[in-house]
């Protein structure tokens, strides 16, 4: 259904956001045929560490394993045709009701800074997108961390994933304070590739 979906949808050109939960390898050995399967299909991937990518050791072992065309976020940014793609992980953030403070405060903080250093790597004035595998907010929508980055540095747009079924009732989607919120697990999106923007 996804191959279909992908292959009526996206042309050689074009860019698909893969915001994480990858493949559900233990290995990067393992994830090889998913990794292939990926760069089989038409256009150039950008692919982030969702929390299921447990084959995601490290981002220089998992660039040397990928195919021409498919590239991992971490810690930087992909320039683009003037647009930078930045992103990070993300974590579940505070205030909601999966955030034990002793388990995921030092996670959260890690994940803000990564953001960070990706969005100091883009080039300036350019327009940026922002890819995370975690939503950027609580599930009562409060301003979090990754909100104030993505404000802060100028960030137009972001997608997501990580929440599935039930779950996407209460995602945030739209805009808030100039940036745009798309939340595009695959489930959520019937599997089917969404147009973000247009270059």
């Amino acid at each position: 259904r996804l191959e279909t979906a992908w292959r009526n949808t996206v042309g050689r050109e074009d860019v698909v956001l893969l915001p994480g939960d990858i493949s559900w390898a233990m290995t990067l050995d393992e994830a090889k045929a998913d990794l292939d399967f990926i760069a089989a299909l038409p256009g150039k991937k950008v692919i982030l560490r969702g929390n299921h990518d447990y084959w995601w050791s490290s981002v220089s072992k998992v660039r040397s394993a990928l195919a021409p065309g498919i590239y991992a976020l971490q810690n930087d940014c992909l320039a683009l045709w003037g647009m930078a793609v930045v992103g990070t992980r993300g974590w579940t953030c505070p205030g909601s009701a999966l955030f034990k403070p002793e388990e995921d405060q030092k996670l959260y903080e890690r994940e803000l800074i990564r953001l960070e250093l990706s969005l100091k790597s883009a080039p300036p004035n350019v327009s940026k997108l922002c890819m995370l595998h975690y939503p950027p907010c609580n599930e009562k929508r409060q301003q979090s961390g990754f909100m104030d980055l993505l404000e802060a540095y100028g960030v137009e747009r972001v997608i997501y994933g990580h929440l599935h079924g039930k779950s996407c009732k209460n995602a945030f989607e739209g805009n808030r304070n100039g940036v745009e919120y798309t939340l595009c697990s695959a489930d959520h999106l019937a599997f089917s590739p969404k147009l973000i923007v247009e270059i």
